[in-house]
């Protein structure tokens, strides 16, 4: 078994910086869990903590059963494949990857079965005498996750092993990690900034942000469901549209107001709020895929907004807007493509059963979405 605690465990500096908060962090065996969030938010350090690579200053961190605070890397039964591949230039595919069970004294007949298997799977077996500088960086990234395999550890720490892919080549082997982790059954942990990667890859994802974890969810949770504006925001590529407005009661009706329009609350949205409507001012959030071309006259749930920039992507056009209420530009994708003149006047009807609220004061969800069972990884 290799299950994953972690019990309020900080990391401070020697300046009395604390790049991690007290996080707690549960982790079953055999999940693959994703800790996402911008530069800085100490997702790195986290990982780097596991890996032993990083000294605990506060808190606790079990591998199984067993506290491994104090052990050494060596000692974890962790395996991490870092960002820059770090692969040996001199040793060809067979050494770097058959390092490791060297330093071990494995017996080179044992070494080279292990590295053939790893390599079979990996689809290196044609690469194994040649060195790095002769392999593109897909293939590289693949014998730093096959020197990691070969040792069957019982967690694989990888950090931000994507980055320096092309955008194409990061596709494909993001499937290929995934594949690799149903294969294997065991424990990944997976650092990146790119929210992308995180939800196609993660069962679920650790949303960390200056050194705390905002939310640990999900990916249909966290899309649906954010805790938090900044969860919202971080979530979701075009980011979500976020206006001020007011919660008020009108005619005994529960109502938003976005600048001088005024929307009915759907019944379904009214059932999930946390609170009770006292005039309150909120951030009002809403899906640029839940905002939808209105052809003729502007209903009750519509805004009138002019084109500031169009993108036309296949069956999809954004459509790129400003509005008093947002202190950002604001987009809708409307789907399937309809064809938007930038500087046209373009009526934009809002889903108002998909809208998310959040308190302006402290920025938490004052709704609690219910959402059915995540997809299959």
């Amino acid at each position: 078994m290799a299950k994953l605690s972690l019990r309020k465990v900080a990391k401070i500096y020697d300046d009395g910086f604390k790049a991690v908060k007290n996080i707690d962090l549960e982790i079953e065996d055999k999940e693959f869990i994703v800790l996402v969030g911008p530069s800085g938010c100490g997702k790195s350090t986290t990982l780097r903590m596991i890996a032993g690579l990083e000294s605990i200053s506060e808190g606790e961190l079990w591998i199984g059963d067993l506290r491994v605070n104090n052990l050494q890397p060596k000692d974890r039964d962790i395996a991490m494949v870092f960002q820059s591949y770090a692969l040996y230039p001199h040793m060809n595919v067979r050494d770097n990857m058959g390092f490791s069970l060297k330093m071990n004294g494995i017996s080179k007949k044992d070494r080279n079965l292990r590295v053939e298997q790893v390599a079979e799977a990996l689809q290196l077996i044609d690469l194994l005498d040649k060195k790095p500088g002769a392999l593109s960086g897909g293939q590289r990234q693949r014998v730093a996750l096959g020197r990691a395999m070969v040792r069957s550890p019982k967690v694989f720490l990888l950090d931000e092993p994507l980055s320096n892919l092309d955008a194409k080549l990061r596709v494909t082997m993001r499937s290929e990690i995934t594949q690799l982790h149903r294969e294997l059954g065991t424990t990944f942990v997976y650092v990146t900034h790119d929210q992308t990667e995180a939800m196609t890859m993660g069962t679920r994802i650790a949303v960390m942000n200056a050194g705390r974890i905002e939310q640990y969810d999900t990916p249909a949770n966290l899309y649906y469901n954010p805790c938090n504006k900044f969860v919202a925001e971080f979530i979701g590529s075009p980011m979500i549209n976020m206006f001020n407005g007011r919660l008020v009661i009108k005619e005994g009706k529960v109502n938003l107001k976005i600048a001088d329009q005024s929307f009915e609350l759907a019944e379904e949205v009214k059932d999930q709020l946390l609170v009770e409507v006292e005039d309150q001012e909120v951030y009002i959030g809403i899906r640029p895929e839940d905002m939808h071309h209105k052809a003729e006259g502007l209903n009750t749930s519509g805004l009138n907004v002019i084109a500031k920039n169009v993108e036309q992507v296949g069956s999809d056009t954004f459509v790129y807007f400003d509005h008093p209420t947002s202190s950002r530009e604001l987009v809708a994708r409307f789907s399937p493509a309809r064809p938007v003149k930038i500087g046209e006047g373009v009526q934009v009807q809002l889903d108002l059963n998909k809208i998310m609220l959040f308190d302006q004061k402290t920025e938490a969800s004052i709704l609690n979405r219910i959402v059915g069972e995540d997809f299959d990884k």
